[in-house]
């Protein structure tokens, strides 16, 4: 799983929003708001876990059932592919 060439993640105004850069400015026009958590995710797919890796991550810094979180990972992960910003 690996964010998709052409989209990036910045945090504007307190907010992380992703952003198309390049050829892909050319289909994608506007940003996608994403909250802290949906954030930290894109930032652990951006640095090659896939979603097993994620939830572990994660679960060093949250006091959270894993399988709440797995649940919330998964429901991230596939918006992320669904809206076309991450190749599975």
């Amino acid at each position: 799983m690996k964010i998709k060439e052409g989209y990036v993640i910045r945090k504007v105004m307190g907010n992380h929003v992703v952003i198309a850069t390049g050829a892909q400015s050319k289909n994608f026009h506007g940003m996608v708001k994403l909250n802290n958590t949906a954030a930290e995710i894109w930032e652990l797919i951006a640095k090659g876990l896939d979603e097993n890796g994620i939830v572990a991550a994660m679960l060093e810094s949250y006091d959270v059932e894993e399988e709440k979180l797995r649940a919330d990972v998964q429901k991230t992960v596939n918006t992320l592919v669904e809206q076309g910003f991450v190749e599975v």
